[in-house]
């Protein structure tokens, strides 16, 4: 009978209620199945489908194997098949014999009926109970779903799970589960395959936990419902449209198919469920679901949104596709254009195109190009070409031959060596500054009569906002030279000046090799500002690398350290800026021709103001001339009260202000000027620039713009004349409203405030004790006052108190006035004992500001004489000069700046040092005059002008 029945299933599988598939071993099987079926010795797989071909909706009774042998007994073949690698052990109890069993708990989703799930059992005592039931040929557990803890997510729900036992885990399971058979067991992962639902009744033992169970049917359904059925075809059809887009969904049914056997509705509705990747909770709502239509339903709309998903997922990915085939699409074509091309001679490649570039440039000015040069140049071709593009290297070198190739060889600009031109252009940027002005026509004139223009190194020395930067614009323009400015204000790396070395990364050259490549020619005009501000950091001594920069003997062949090859500096104009001439080193001071820019007496702000300053104001403001008028009286208040430092920089400021007050008042007066209507407004707006209103020029050019389009509606030309002619009588009358704008003395502190200074004479006639002195300062010069008082008289009680914030070279000039004071007057007076039994206490005003140097010598000693004599100094006397110990007069600094603010403080007559008659005679006439100038060297003469022509 066997051997018939084996014959009879050699080429096909019997189906039918509780049939049996027979598969002989020489028949190959699906990888699955040998991997789900053990191989018995007799060669003969003999298993009885543990799903039936059920018609009233049951559940399979049975998913036993039983195994036979030729003769009927089948122990010792049971006894080997327990062994095996079969992932369903042999077993002879069947499914609803088991009412008892070990509770499994699941932590991510249920067990559906046939299906596998590998499960990772962390408890040793229930993995040996599992261990055990398998053996004693009871292959079975309830997989029962947990619960979830409110606060508890992911990891840490499944950590809570291993750690419940007994009772507390009894609590967390869900009470509907799965008849699971234990199909293998490795380590500590248990492979499970559902069979049917189960019930929780009651618990057993707590550990492992062991409950009694109740084996659940489908509620008795009739199949040939059409609701039923539509259903079933739906998530059917459904479940087709996904198993096209997803492989791994073909797997899962096929393996279903084989093992489950034909689709009933319940098992569609498990399957939905099983495959879809709906949350845990709403795979347990199918699961506990009995009602096979309900059950039906639940699937379609898990089906339906995994559905969804697939198509978003889809369109996902043949988004990524299309866009990732078009990049190499477009890729592969570039590359068979370029070989193509290649080919056909149109094109070479990178190296060689880079190799053409560098050698274009070098063409027009090989000859001018040193042999040094162009041999260094000659090598890197040639080693740019044996090195590969993704190299390192070759970036350098293409990066260095750039440098190279690109700076001007020999390429200068055409000089203007007309004097007169160059002077006018000088004259049209700036007023005054004769000294740089003489310097560069002496440079223009000697270039002229040799030929040829060699650089210089100039140095233009002054305080803030006289225009030191701005003339080097000019003598650029004048020189017809190429303009580079670069600050050297805190500079503390020497790689700035020198460039870096190419070994390192990011390596480039210094300023000066930036400059030639900026400009294109190698005689430009480069002014290098504050350099008196240089720093000095761990990277080096920029002032000591500035030395071969501005040394005319060096800069021939001035050495980058980038690019490691000589350039010829000779005939660069270098002008530097700076405010303090001390700052300098003195071995970079003597290598530049410092020229002294002292600032801007009151007359020379004045003509600088109206010819200059508030002519570029204005037109940055679009003010017209005729809209405003400045006086001279505010012009002088306004340098007198507001700008007295030495430059215009402030000045500018200030009357920048008083136009931006000036625009807003017009604009206003021009706002109330309303159009009466749209058709007339452009005419009105022309009328009103015609006749000089007041109204912003921006905004009348913007609603002429406007209005000039809607304008175009009105077509007749009757029309328009009539409308133009009675509008142009409205608009002269309305523009005659907007008053002309004033600006006097009388309403300067409208415009700008409240006076800034004041004025710096506080005596008319100075009293006995007070002597004018004058100071140099940053902004340029200014008046001081010494004062001198007793504290107490008595024997013995002489002595000095040193208030002002003075310094100390001031005060050691105070006690050296003291003790010529003293000596002079008991040469004069031998019964005076003034100072011996004096105490005197001198002060220098304002207390707030710091004072510091030697020029101060003679003022205090002629207060202290006047104290002691009980005499007032002649009046609009001021002095200045450094005394010695024996009554010498020494030469002092800023003589043009005491001068003017002398005059400024309506001084007459004035004291200087016999040393320093050259550097008044150098001033300007206006400078001096209606001065009463006197040049003293030793203190008598002082004494006679001051005290005796006072009498």
């Amino acid at each position: 009978m066997l051997k018939t029945l084996t014959a009879r299933c050699s080429s096909h599988v019997a189906f039918g209620a509780n049939a049996r598939r027979y598969v002989p071993v020489g028949e190959p099987a699906s990888p699955l199945l040998r991997r789900i079926i053990g191989q018995n010795k007799r060669g003969l797989y003999i298993i009885r489908r543990f799903c039936t071909d059920s018609t009233d909706g049951s559940d399979p009774d049975d998913a036993s194997v039983r195994v036979k042998s030729g003769d009927g007994d089948g122990d010792g073949d049971e006894a080997a098949e327990s062994k095996s690698s079969s992932a369903i052990v042999p077993t002879l109890v069947r499914p609803e014999d088991c009412l008892t069993v070990v509770a499994l708990p699941l932590s991510h989703r249920p067990l559906f009926p046939g299906f596998y799930m590998p499960v990772y059992v962390k408890d040793p005592k229930l993995l040996t109970a599992l261990i055990e039931s398998r053996k004693r040929q009871a292959p079975y557990a309830g997989a029962f779903l947990v619960k979830d803890e409110e606060g508890t997510e992911g990891s840490d729900s499944e950590k809570n799970i291993y750690d419940l036992k007994g009772k507390d885990l009894f609590n967390r399971l869900h009470e509907i589960g799965t008849l699971a058979q234990i199909t293998s067991i490795q380590g500590d992962q248990v492979v499970l395959i559902g069979h049917r639902r189960l019930r929780i009744s009651e618990m057993v033992s707590e550990d492992p936990l062991t409950v009694k169970v109740d084996h659940l049917k489908e509620i008795p359904y009739d199949k040939d419902d059409d609701i039923l059925k539509a259903t079933s075809f739906e998530v059917i059809s459904t479940l087709r449209d996904v198993l096209k887009t997803s492989p791994l969904w073909r797997d899962h049914a096929q393996t279903y198919i084989q093992h489950v056997g034909d689709f009933t509705y319940p098992r569609v509705a498990d399957f939905g469920a099983a495959i879809s990747g709906a949350n845990k909770q709403q795979c347990q709502q199918v699961l506990e679901e009995l009602d096979v239509h309900k059950r039906l339903k639940l699937t379609l709309e898990l089906v339906k949104k995994e559905m969804e998903i697939s198509k978003i997922q889809e369109s996902i990915a043949k988004a990524i596709e299309e866009k990732i085939s078009g990049e190499q699409r477009r890729y592969l074509l570039n590359e068979q254009l370029k070989a193509i091309k290649k080919e056909l001679g149109l094109e070479t490649d990178d190296k060689t195109a880079l190799s053409g570039k560098f050698r274009e440039r070098l063409d027009p000015k090989k000859e001018k190009i040193p042999a040094l040069v162009l041999q260094v140049i000659e090598e890197e071709l040639t080693k740019l070409q044996l090195l590969e593009a993704s190299s390192s290297e070759f970036n350098v070198t293409r990066n260095y031959l750039d440098w190279l190739t690109a700076l001007p060889w020999g390429e200068y600009s055409d000089e203007n060596f007309d004097v007169l031109r160059a002077q006018e252009i000088l004259d049209e940027d700036h007023y005054g500054l004769t000294d740089v002005k003489e310097r560069i026509l002496e440079f223009i004139a000697v270039g002229k009569l040799r030929g040829t223009a060699q650089g210089k190194i100039v140095c233009l020395s002054g305080p803030p906002g006289v225009g030191k930067t701005s003339i080097g614009r000019s003598i650029a323009r004048a020189l017809n030279r190429k303009f580079y400015r670069f600050s050297v204000g805190g500079l503390s790396d020497v790689a700035e000046i020198k460039g870096h070395r190419r070994t390192y990364i990011g390596a480039m050259p210094g300023k000066m090799v930036q400059c030639l490549k900026s400009v294109g020619t190698a005689n430009p005009l480069v002014l290098i500002d504050e350099i008196d501000k240089l720093g000095r950091g761990h990277a080096g001594d920029p002032a000591s690398a500035m030395l071969e920069l501005l040394d005319p003997e060096q800069n021939a062949n001035f050495l980058d350290h980038y690019l490691d090859v000589p350039i010829d500096l000779s005939k660069v104009l270098f002008v530097c800026t700076a405010n303090v001439i001390e700052n300098i080193p003195n071995p970079l001071l003597d290598r530049m021709e410092v020229i002294t820019i002292a600032g801007y007496i009151t007359d020379e702000k004045m003509h600088i103001a109206r010819d200059y300053l508030e002519k570029a104001t204005r037109d940055t403001c679009g003010i017209k001339p005729e809209q405003v008028e400045v006086t001279d009286s505010a012009l002088l208040a306004l340098i007198e009260n507001y700008c007295r430092e030495a430059g215009v920089r402030n000045l500018q400021k200030q009357i920048e202000k008083i136009y931006r007050k000036i625009a807003l008042q017009l604009v206003r007066q021009g706002g109330n000027l309303e159009p009466a209507n749209v058709g007339t407004q452009v005419q009105l707006d022309e009328d009103k620039v015609d006749s000089g209103s007041s109204s912003n020029e921006s905004v009348v050019g913007a609603e002429v713009s406007e209005n000039a389009q809607e304008a175009e509606i009105v077509d007749s030309p009757a029309y328009q004349d009539d409308t133009l002619e009675a509008e142009k009588n409205e608009t002269s009358e309305a523009a005659k409203k907007v008053e002309k704008v004033l600006v006097d003395s009388s309403n300067l502190v409208d415009f700008v405030g409240k006076p800034v200074f004041h004025a710096d004479r506080i005596y008319e006639q100075t009293p006995v004790g007070v002597v004018m002195g004058l100071a140099w300062t940053a902004m340029g010069g200014s008046t001081l006052y010494i004062e001198t008082s007793y504290v107490e008289q008595g024997e013995g009680k002489g002595s000095l108190n040193l208030t002002g914030q003075l310094g100390d070279v001031m005060k050691e000039s105070a006690q050296i006035a003291h003790t010529v004071a003293r000596a002079i007057m008991l040469e004069k007076d031998p019964e005076n004992q003034f100072f011996a039994n004096t105490k005197i206490h001198l002060h220098v005003p304002a207390g707030a500001t710091p004072k510091d140097g030697p020029s101060a010598g003679c003022t205090m000693i002629t207060s202290m004489l006047s104290l002691a004599m009980n005499k007032a100094v002649k009046k609009d006397l001021a002095m200045t000069g450094e005394v010695t110990l024996t009554r010498k007069i020494l030469p002092i600094g800023g003589v043009k700046e005491k001068t003017i603010a002398a005059r400024r403080s309506g001084v007459k007559t004035i004291v200087f040092p016999s040393a320093n008659r050259r550097d008044f005679d150098e001033l300007a006439a206006n400078v001096k005059e209606g001065l009463d100038v006197h040049f003293v060297d030793d203190y008598s003469q002082i004494y006679a002008l001051g005290f005796e022509e006072s009498q």
